[in-house]
């Protein structure tokens, strides 16, 4: 078949995410390989974000497909009510790497999925209705998943959203809502606005905490070292469950397999997806601790889905979590993370228009501003249209020289695979500077 038909099928016959339907130019992807991906005139892209950043042991692991194929030879579907080896095997090795007391999971389809379901449980369980999350996040596109979110693309539907959602702002230290001084001032006032928001909707009536266990789409805020902690101890003093989304951060992301663990906090309910199949087929879960699990011993778990443990999607996922494990990636996205701060200081120097870089392991970005002193930001948040003419012009100029990765507003993203080579940083780094030269056009 013709390139220009391939696209163009896509075009004339699906529906694409996030965007106006017309005028749009897809990469027209053949196929992929370790931390690039090839479209069909042959030009490769280097994955800087592994795709949503979720792709983290790199493309194309044909040990992957190998324990599909095996699977699928010997059973591809059960409904949901059956036990299956795979399925048993998954959960005990998620039991085995999840931090503290957290030992059973049910599985879903993908994150949005997983959140939805950890509401619906945190609600069977406490009796309460008000799930509180921040402001600045993202946790999924369904009705309940982008209602919990504060992210502004859920403006387009949120005249219907469920109710009993509310926000808080976050620790953002780079912009700090209470102009704090340092990131543990900022994170001290954060906690402490979190305690009065919980106090003003009664306590009683609050049936979880939902954060992130790191911030990834809405610019990667890092956590003051002590916020997580205050958050659990806010949780266990009004007898609050606390939500964990690890769907961006976990498997190795953050330089831990889960961004909780460099906090060294244990949460009731932990959310999981991309990196637990590293996107090679879908697949989610809601794993909760022992009390959680022996609560539903007698009471009646309502939860269900049809594709709930799919039989394929758990021999995917256990084989990645066997590549992470052998090829020591956790490790390597940690000492990969520092590699990449350490050059992005340098780049500080050359680019006026670095305002700040906020990383842990691979998942990290970087936020362009006008002025360093009044973080006057190249492109407002939530731009609208006319003003996304900066933010376009980097993006093209990043797709032009080879490169793939999330540019939003005034931030560009680096999260790439967990085993990308420091020669692929060092590509991936001259890219964006030369994207970079265009916001340090924009210097006042």
């Amino acid at each position: 078949m013709d390139n220009r038909q391939i696209v163009q099928d896509n075009l004339d016959y699906t529906l694409f995410s996030w965007a106006k339907q017309g005028n749009l130019n897809p990469i027209n992807a053949h196929y992929a390989k370790g931390s690039y991906v090839y479209d069909r005139a042959g030009k490769k892209y280097l994955d800087f974000s592994s795709q949503l950043m979720n792709v983290n042991i790199g493309h194309g692991d044909q040990r992957i497909t190998e324990a599909v194929a095996q699977q699928m030879k010997e059973l591809s579907y059960v409904y949901p009510g059956m036990a299956t080896k795979v399925r048993g095997a998954l959960g005990r090795k998620l039991a085995e790497i999840t931090p503290g007391n957290l030992t059973k999971t049910f599985f879903t389809l993908g994150g949005a999925e997983a959140i939805e379901n950890a509401i619906k449980l945190a609600r069977m369980y406490t009796g309460r209705h008000k799930i509180i999350t921040h402001y600045r996040s993202y946790h999924g596109a369904t009705y309940g998943a982008i209602s919990a979110g504060g992210d502004p693309r859920k403006f387009a539907v949120d005249s219907q959203s469920p109710p009993n959602f509310i926000h808080v702002e976050n620790p953002y230290a780079y912009r700090c809502p209470w102009h704090s001084s340092s990131i543990e001032e900022c994170g001290e006032r954060a906690a402490a606005h979190l305690e009065r928001v919980v106090k003003f909707e009664n306590p009683d009536a609050i049936a979880a905490i939902l954060f992130e266990g790191e911030s990834g789409s809405s610019g990667c805020i890092k956590y003051p070292p002590f916020y997580l902690k205050k958050v659990r101890e806010i949780c266990d003093k009004y007898g609050i469950l606390m939500i964990d989304d690890e769907v961006m951060s976990g498997f190795g992301r953050t330089g831990k397999m889960f961004a909780i663990e460099h906090h060294d906090v244990t949460p009731d309910i932990m959310c999981l997806a991309k990196g637990l199949t590293s996107g090679y087929l879908p697949l989610g879960g809601i794993t909760v601790t022992d009390t959680i699990a022996e609560y539903f011993n007698d009471h009646p778990m309502v939860l269900g889905l049809t594709y709930s443990a799919h039989a394929v999607s758990c021999a995917a996922a256990l084989e990645n979590l066997k590549i992470i494990e052998e090829d020591n990636l956790v490790n390597r996205a940690a000492e990969t993370g520092r590699y990449i701060e350490a050059e992005v200081e340098k780049m500080k120097e050359k680019h006026p228009s670095i305002g700040d870089f906020r990383n842990t392991g691979l998942l990290g970005c970087i936020e362009l501003v006008k002025n360093r002193v009044t973080k006057e930001p190249v492109t407002p948040w939530n731009a609208k249209p006319e003003e996304m003419t900066v933010t376009n012009k980097m993006a093209a100029k990043i797709r032009e020289l080879g490169m793939f990765t999330f540019v939003r507003w005034n931030w560009i993203f680096i999260a790439p695979p967990l085993n990308v080579s420091k020669e692929e940083v060092d590509e991936g780094l001259a890219i964006i500077s030369e994207a970079i030269k265009i916001a340090d056009a924009e210097v006042k």
